[in-house]
C-alpha cells in the first residue's frame, strides 16, 4: 500500500514550526495505531510537539483523530444525566472514592473509567482491589446496567477506547515526553470524549506531586482541556486544586480506601471532605442537577448506601476487612514546632517504594502498603511524637523509603495558609 503521506517530511514540519493539515494528522494517527508508522518516528514526533507545540485547530483534529481509532460509547438510554470527572493524578486523591457515590446519590449517573498506578502517584484501580472479591472488569452491558440499577461505576476503561492513546502513552513514557500539555490534553480528552458522558469535570492538580509544578502550566493545561471538551459538545469545568501536600492522611491503596470509607461515613479528613464536595458540586451543576446539596447528602449517609451497592455490584464485599500490612515503623518529630511542610513529592514515592505502586505497568503492587500521615502542615508537633507511619509486608524496603522522606517535612514557627482550590476554569 502506497501512504498518502511521507512521516519524516511530517517530522520535519513540526520540527521547523510548520503547522500541519487535517489530512495529515488524520493520516499520522491511523497509521501509528495500525503500525505504519515506526515508533523511533513517532518518537521524533512526539518530541517536535514537545518543543513546537500544536495550535488549537491542530490539537483539536488531533484528539478528534485519536477517539476515531475506536469506539464511542452511548449512555442516552440511561434514566438520568451523566457526569465523569478526571484527575491529573497525585498522592493521596483517593477523591474518586467518596465522590462517584456522593454524585450517585444526588440523581446524576457517574460512568468513572479509572486506571492503575505508576511511579508515585496511586491509581484508583489499584484501591479499590485492595477490597476482597472487587473486579475492576465489566463489559459495556454490565457498566450500562451498573449505571441504571445503582448510579455509579469505577471500572478499567476497555481497549476499544481511544486505542491509539494507550499506545502514544507507553511511547510518551519512554521517551521523556509526558508533560507536553497537547499530548497530555489529547491523551485525557481523547478517552473521556470517547467515553460518552454527557458533562466532565477535570482536578487538574499543581505542585511537588503533580505533573504540573507551576500554576501557570496547570491553568493552560486546564483550559486546553475545557476548550476540547467544550468543542466536542461536552460541558467541561476543570478546577486547579494543590498538590504541593498529599490529599489526606494516607498514601497506598487499603489505607486510602479505608480513609474514603471514614469520608463517606461522615469523617475523615477536612481536605478531602472539601475537595470531594467541591467536585461534586460542579459535576451537578454541569449535569443540570444541581436540586442537590452534596454536603447534606453526605452526611445523611446516602452516599455510603450508593458506596456498598457499587462495591456488591462488582463482585466486593464492603464489609470484609481490608488488609494490614504486616510490618510499621514510625517517623518522630525531631523538634517542637509546627509542621511547615510536608512533600507529596517525597510521600509519594515513599509509598512506591513500600510497594503500594510499580516501575512498570506489569509490576504487582502490595494492597496494604503505604504511607499514613498523623499531622499536616499547620499542626502542632512536638518532639518524638509519630509524624509518619510506613505500611509494609516487606520490612527491606523500610530503609529506602525513609531515604525519600530524609527531607520530606520542615518544622517551624508557623505554616503558610493553603487553599486546596487554586483555581476554576470554565
Amino acid at each position: 500500500m502506497t501512504e498518502p503521506f511521507d512521516t519524516v517530511d511530517l517530522i520535519r514540519t513540526k520540527r521547523d514550526g510548520g503547522t500541519f493539515a487535517d489530512a495529515e494528522v488524520d493520516w499520522l494517527i491511523e497509521a501509528y495505531t495500525r503500525g505504519a508508522i515506526a515508533e523511533e518516528q513517532m518518537s521524533a514526533l512526539a518530541m517536535a510537539i514537545f518543543f513546537r507545540g500544536l495550535s488549537a485547530p491542530e490539537l483539536s483534529r488531533w484528539t478528534a483523530a485519536m477517539i476515531g481509532t475506536g469506539e464511542r460509547l452511548d449512555f442516552s438510554s440511561l434514566s438520568r444525566p451523566t457526569a465523569d470527572k478526571h484527575s491529573t493524578g497525585g498522592v493521596g486523591d483517593k477523591i474518586t472514592l467518596p465522590l462517584a457515590p456522593l454524585v450517585a446519590a444526588c440523581g446524576v449517573a457517574v460512568p468513572q473509567l479509572s486506571g492503575r498506578g505508576l511511579g508515585h502517584t496511586g491509581g484508583t484501580l489499584d484501591k479499590l482491589e485492595a477490597i476482597p472479591g472487587w473486579r475492576a472488569k465489566l463489559s459495556n452491558e454490565e457498566m450500562l446496567r451498573q449505571l441504571e440499577d445503582v448510579g455509579a461505576v469505577i471500572c478499567a476503561a476497555g481497549s476499544g477506547l481511544a486505542p491509539a492513546d494507550a499506545k502514544l502513552y507507553a511511547l510518551r513514557d519512554v521517551t521523556g515526553t509526558v508533560e507536553s500539555i497537547p499530548l497530555i490534553a489529547s491523551s485525557i480528552m481523547s478517552k473521556k470524549i470517547a467515553e460518552g458522558t454527557g458533562a466532565l469535570v477535570l482536578d487538574v492538580k499543581v505542585g511537588s506531586g503533580a505533573f504540573m509544578k507551576q500554576p501557570d502550566d496547570a491553568r493552560t493545561l486546564a483550559r486546553t482541556m475545557v476548550e476540547l471538551g467544550t468543542a466536542a459538545g461536552v460541558r467541561t469545568v476543570a478546577l486547579v486544586t494543590d498538590m504541593a501536600t498529599p490529599l489526606g492522611l494516607t498514601a497506598g491503596n487499603g489505607l486510602e480506601v479505608a480513609e474514603s470509607v471514614e469520608v463517606l461515613a461522615g469523617g475523615g479528613p477536612a481536605d478531602v471532605i472539601e475537595l470531594t464536595v467541591a467536585l461534586a458540586r460542579e459535576m451537578l451543576t454541569a449535569a443540570g442537577r444541581d436540586d442537590h446539596d452534596p454536603a447534606e447528602v453526605l452526611a445523611s449517609g446516602r452516599a455510603m448506601d450508593a458506596w456498598r451497592s457499587m462495591i456488591i455490584a462488582q463482585g466486593g464485599d464492603p464489609d470484609a476487612d481490608l488488609p494490614v500490612a504486616k510490618e510499621t515503623e514510625v517517623i518522630t518529630a525531631p523538634s517542637d514546632g509546627v509542621l511547615t511542610t510536608l512533600d507529596a513529592y517525597a510521600v509519594g514515592v515513599a509509598a512506591w517504594r513500600l510497594g503500594a505502586g510499580r516501575a512498570r505497568k506489569e509490576d504487582p503492587v502490595q494492597a496494604a502498603a503505604g504511607v499514613q500521615l498523623h499531622a499536616k502542615p499547620g499542626d502542632p508537633v512536638r518532639a518524638g511524637q509519630p509524624l509518619i507511619t510506613l505500611h509494609t509486608d516487606t520490612p527491606e524496603r523500610f530503609d529506602r523509603a525513609k531515604e525519600a522522606l530524609a527531607d520530606a517535612f520542615g518544622i517551624g514557627a508557623e505554616a503558610a495558609e493553603r487553599p486546596v482550590i487554586i483555581d476554576r476554569i470554565g
